[in-house]
């Protein structure tokens, strides 16, 4: 088997303006952020943007990377709508596709099965139709007549997702309460980018002696191009159980003007990223 392991900047940097890009977790969880952090310190721009919204879609929308957004929500969890995207999107700074959050889902499958779309219920009987004219039903060939959306496949181009652990090869292991689609987000795209807390060489074990649960196990290598090793690097979103949320720190950074959050936490590289955190921290905030 193959060596995938990468940087963080390698990986940004096989991806190219006016791409689709895909971003794993949910909400102010298990995002990969330091992945999101190095695209942050390329020029990539022009970008369509596939993601059960946290702090990703935030700093990418207010850097100006940001085409076009395709979501279910955008929000800090504790915060329930994202400061830096809801300012972005008041600016009309992108385009909008705002769907249910299970149409997103069957859109991740139907793309990680090469179909055109699927169909679902979800949706109907809502304003998700109003809000996106270019969407479109379909009927069922049986009996039952049925009347379903036609979700159309959320095909990318690539994707970034955080795991717990992952092997050199690709495999990527969960350790936490929920797999949050990230499988979906790598069959669905052509290539897909994993950084991880930690990189191993059995995904067996979530730590020495103690077993982890088979279904742990979501991401196949077949579907992963690259793997990096990057600690603590949901950071300040949650990666349960290794870490919870930075509460404080996202207070910060939902409070603070993008360019001086930037300045401060994102001129350097991740090094110097966690090193600014830890330095704001032992100042007492």
């Amino acid at each position: 088997m193959s060596d995938k392991t990468m940087s963080a900047d390698e990986a940004v940097a096989r991806l190219e303006s006016g791409m689709t890009l895909g971003i794993g977790g949910w909400g102010s969880r298990r995002k990969p952020m330091a992945l999101v952090r190095a695209l942050l310190r390329t020029d990539v721009t022009d970008l369509t943007v596939v993601s059960y919204g946290g702090p990703d879609v935030g700093l990418l929308a207010a850097a100006g990377r940001i085409r076009e957004l395709v979501t279910a929500f955008t929000t800090l969890d504790s915060i329930p709508l994202e400061p830096h995207y809801r300012a972005a999107r008041e600016s009309g700074a992108f385009e909008l596709t705002e769907v249910d959050e299970a149409m997103f889902m069957w859109g991740l499958h139907a793309a990680a099965n090469r179909l055109p779309f699927l169909p679902v219920r979800a949706g109907i009987g809502s304003d998700v139709m109003r809000v996106n004219p270019g969407l479109r039903t379909v009927t069922s060939p049986y009996e039952d007549g049925e009347t379903f959306v036609a979700m159309p496949a959320l095909r990318l181009d690539a994707a970034l997702v955080h795991m717990n652990r992952a092997d050199r090869a690709g495999n990527g292991q969960y350790l936490g309460p929920d797999p949050y689609f990230d499988d979906l987000f790598c069959e669905a795209a052509d290539t897909a980018y994993v950084s991880c807390e930690q990189l191993v060489d059995h995904l067996g074990t979530a730590a020495p002696g103690k077993e982890a649960a088979p279904q742990t196990l979501l991401l196949n290598r077949s579907s992963v191009t690259g793997v990096v090793e990057a600690p603590n690097g949901a950071h300040f979103t949650s990666c349960a159980p290794d870490y919870v949320r930075d509460e404080p720190f996202q207070k910060l950074y939902a409070t603070t003007p993008y360019e001086r959050f930037a300045e401060r936490f994102l001129a350097g590289d991740e090094q110097a990223y966690q090193s600014a955190v830890r330095t704001w921290h032992k100042e007492g905030r």
